[in-house]
């Protein structure tokens, strides 16, 4: 053993770098960043190396035992180096059976700190390095602990770094629910992971399986009986390779990595190798079945709309044909060239000339040859969307839906900005009632004026209701523009702007009759913390994706809480919140009621349809007691839409959407979504009546009633 000390010494003399007990108490293991959604599933990671932790509890004895078996069987015996197998292998290798020395712990140290490159001479001493620093893990640690550790360094193919990546990406599990023969599979990978690579080589991946099974036999972890019964099973994989571009919530991933960055930058952190855990506000029960709705219901209208531009011979462009240069020069591919300082005839040539890709279906990739110009044709068909949905008392966001395929469409419609059309029409109608309008209040279906506005005449989007009286709340409920522009043209557009932006619009709104309309470009992200107003009481809340950040160790770094902001009165926020459930409301002939006859969603709701000009933006605003969910469908350009309003008005286009999620969200039932749950009515006199019956019996007639009544129709 004097030998120990004596290489210790000429050791550090020469060379000086064996790595001091701070180093190794602490050691420097790149670690993955987590995203935890509100249910404690993870649905995302930010890495370079995608490693995540795991302690020897969360490993399955089965893994355990063929780790042991195949790489060090003497493990529980020495203490860092085996110095019996040291001095046997040379004779072992002179009758050409070639083994390895090293101990696990012995990897761990090589893993830890990584060998450079090196001479032959330089080798020899790196080897004396890792067994000197092996013998002081040993000293530091407990065998488990060294064997969690061990686990965690090492590196397999398919971007799976350490236990617990290998195990999820190969069998779609964690490492403590691993079988027999899938961790020694995992085992076996180890000795060469490009050679023993499952995907790559099954034959050759299976045949080292074996070995690592015939290993745990004779170490009696199993019977030979087991051993041969096992080996004659196939591997069993269960391939799920991590990719940012696949997984759940990848929008709102991107989103947060963006976010975090600059959080990260401010706490001295990195995303990439801090191992933090980052708990967020998704539910992922509920993404999952809001990802489902969205392509349940696009594939059918998707089918529609490649007929119509099939019957009518257009293109997607043909209305503007600049769609096609913009959407070009918006390109990865564009970008990259042009920072390459190629000459854009030459860009123009390469975007012509036929390369192998891949695109996106509903049935799949399309794997093909084609001209990237004629692949932007191809994705200017596709209709997209952007879905969000938030918890209304906590302000936590339980959905993210950016789009249709992030692989293929990376544009977040959550966060972009498209006219929302009449979904504005509730915040004038609410300025309104906080000025003492009642929903009953009846006004004339006529054209109204903005004399100061150019007279400024908005039109109806049809004439069913044409110079008929009309409530307030049969107005909103059939979202009859004449009807809005006359309240706008009470209440002024100021107040309108005002009231907007204190419910959650950050957007700058310009202060004209024309907004009443919808013609702000405004995010679903906006729409929804505004609308959630409504749904909590009055109260806006920010919408909200972080609860906590905790670092590797589970020790809280930060704890969020939402900003909130006292909107409107609760008693005038009711009243508004009843007419928004008129939208859903048959006898008032609510744009809304196909959730009710389509959907059979008969317990309470609310919500607001909104259709742009040549039906180029749709919406569907949806309210219930426990969510707020709003939903945007259209092309990438406004270019692209449908030609009729059948299919191209909100009611049809987006609020489909939201009918297929509910009916998700109800029938799980360990969502603790209640169909039958109502709003609460505020207690005491809500200040305005809303029972049109009793306030016709209550009202003053006007003159022009009397006069009936005293005369006679028409006399």
């Amino acid at each position: 053993m004097l030998l120990i000390p004596v290489l210790f010494v000429l050791m550090v003399a020469t060379f000086g770098n064996l790595p001091d007990f701070k180093k190794l108490e602490n050691p420097e293991t790149p670690l993955a960043t987590e995203v935890i959604s509100s249910d404690n599933v993870v649905i995302g990671k930010y890495y370079n190396a995608n490693r995540t932790r795991a302690e020897f509890d969360d490993l399955s004895p089965n893994l355990v035992k063929a780790l042991v078996s195949t790489e060090d069987v003497r493990f529980y015996d020495h203490s860092g180096v085996d110095f019996r197998r040291l001095f046997t292998i040379p004779l072992y290798n002179l009758i050409g059976r070639k083994q390895g020395a090293s101990t696990l712990s012995q990897q761990l140290a090589k893993n830890l700190f990584p060998r450079q490159k090196m001479n032959r001479l330089q080798l020899v001493w790196r080897k004396v390095e890792e067994q000197i620093t092996a013998i002081k893990l040993e000293k530091l640690y407990t065998k488990e602990e060294i064997l969690a550790m061990y686990l965690n360094t090492v590196e397999f193919n398919n971007n799976a770094i350490g236990i617990k990546s290998a195990s999820q990406i190969y069998f779609d599990k964690a490492p403590d629910k691993l079988t027999i023969p899938e961790a020694a599979t995992i085992v076996g990978m180890l000795k060469n992971p490009s050679l023993f690579d499952p995907i790559r080589r099954p034959v050759n991946t299976l045949k080292r399986r074996n070995t690592v099974l015939n290993q745990m036999s004779k170490n009696n972890d199993i019977t030979d009986a087991e051993c041969n019964k096992l080996k004659s099973q196939p591997m069993g994989l269960d391939y799920h390779p991590e990719s940012h571009n696949d997984g759940m919530a990848p929008y709102f991933r991107e989103y947060l990595r963006q976010w975090l960055k600059t959080w990260a930058a401010a706490h001295g952190r990195d995303i990439y190798k801090d191992g933090l855990r980052i708990h967020v506000s998704i539910d992922s029960r509920l993404q999952k079945y809001a990802e489902e709705a969205v392509v349940e219901h696009l594939k059918t209208m998707q089918k529609a709309l490649f007929a119509q531009y099939k019957a009518t011979g257009k293109k997607p462009w043909s209305e503007s044909p600049e769609i096609l240069t913009t959407c070009m020069k918006q390109s990865d591919r564009y970008h990259v060239m042009k920072s390459d300082d190629v000459p854009e005839d030459q860009i123009i040539k390469a975007f012509n000339k036929p390369v192998h890709m891949k695109l996106f279906s509903y049935q799949g990739e399309v794997d093909t040859t084609i001209s990237p110009l004629d692949s932007i044709k191809y994705d200017l068909y596709y209709l997209h969307t952007g879905f969000m949905a938030m918890d209304p008392s906590t302000g936590q966001v339980r959905v993210w839906v950016g789009g249709i395929n992030y692989k293929n469409f990376k544009y977040d419609h959550v966060m972009s900005k498209r006219q929302v059309g009449s979904t504005f029409k509730p915040f004038v109608y609410t300025t309104a009632i906080m000025n003492g309008y009642s929903p009953c209040l009846k006004v004339s279906n006529t054209p109204v004026v903005f004399e100061d506005y150019n007279n400024w005449t908005p039109a109806n989007a049809d004439d069913e209701f044409d110079g008929q009286m009309m409530t307030l709340a049969k107005g909103l409920a059939t979202s009859t523009n004449r009807i809005t522009a006359w309240v706008m043209k009470q209440v002024g557009p100021e107040p309108v702007v005002k009231l907007a932006h204190r419910m959650g619009i950050t957007s700058d709104l310009m202060a004209v009759p024309s907004l009443c309309l919808g013609t702000a470009d405004l995010s679903v992200y906006e729409m929804v913390g505004a609308y959630n107003t409504f749904n909590n009481k009055g109260v806006y809340i920010k919408p909200q994706l972080v609860s906590r950040i905790e670092d590797k160790n589970g020790n809280v770094l930060e704890e969020f809480v939402p900003e909130t902001v006292d909107a409107l009165d609760e008693s005038k926020n009711y009243v508004m919140l009843n007419m928004l459930k008129g939208v859903n409301n048959g006898a008032l002939y609510g744009t809304g009621t196909r959730l009710r006859y389509k959907f059979n969603l008969r317990g309470p709701m609310a919500g607001k349809t909104g259709t742009t000009q040549n039906h180029s933006d749709a919406w569907y605003m949806g309210l219930i007691p426990q969510l707020t969910g709003g939903i945007w469908v259209g092309g990438e350009e406004r270019a692209i839409h449908f030609d009729r309003m059948n299919n191209g008005q909100g009611a049809a286009l987006a609020l489909p959407i939201w009918g297929f999620f509910l009916q998700k969200v109800y029938a799980d039932k360990t969502l603790g979504f209640d169909p039958n749950r109502d709003w609460e009515k505020p207690a005491g006199d809500l200040g305005i009546e809303i029972d049109c019956t009793k306030y016709e019996n209550a009202r003053e007639p006007t003159e022009g009633e009397l006069e009936k009544e005293i005369f006679g129709k028409g006399d």
